[in-house]
């Protein structure tokens, strides 16, 4: 199994980086601006990414698998693409030195492929959203976000 992995921190307490997390809201703020369902222990969240042009590039579904709150959020992908299907999205959480460090995982992967080096880098770039986001009240989610390839 392959594993996506990054760290990152962001000079916030961890409940405010916690709710980015959580919240149908604050994930609209930072991911993809078209977030809908349940963000409950159990639930589902569905996550639209379009063009700018407004064109459909592809939905996710994630089930909500823990929640601890400051510490850890914990996804597993039911729907989207093929790769993603049964991967598992970790967000582990500490306070260290007036931040909120963030080990990020994307777990589970069957094997590594080409969209699997694309992932990693959009990953990142969402983290960094995530980050500014927190910090200063206005990431930049879907369709807003960088591009970098021509998957983008």
């Amino acid at each position: 199994m392959i594993d996506i992995i990054h760290r990152i921190g962001i000079k916030s307490p961890a409940t405010q980086v916690y709710e980015a997390l959580t919240s149908l809201e604050g994930l609209a703020q930072w991911w993809t601006e078209e977030v809908t369902g349940d963000g409950k222990a159990g639930g589902k969240i569905k996550f639209t990414f379009r063009t700018r042009t407004g064109e459909l590039r592809g939905t996710m579904v994630m089930e909500v698998k823990k929640l601890d709150p400051q510490k850890e959020v914990r996804w597993r992908c039911v729907d989207g693409p093929d790769e993603w299907i049964g991967t598992d999205i970790t967000f582990q959480l500490s306070e260290q030195d007036n931040q909120t460090i963030i080990l990020f995982g994307h777990r589970n992967w069957r094997e590594a492929v080409e969209f699997t080096y694309h992932c990693s880098t959009k990953w990142a770039i969402f983290l960094l959203s995530l980050r500014e986001y927190v910090e200063t009240g206005k990431g930049k989610p879907a369709p807003h976000d960088l591009e970098i390839d021509n998957w983008d």
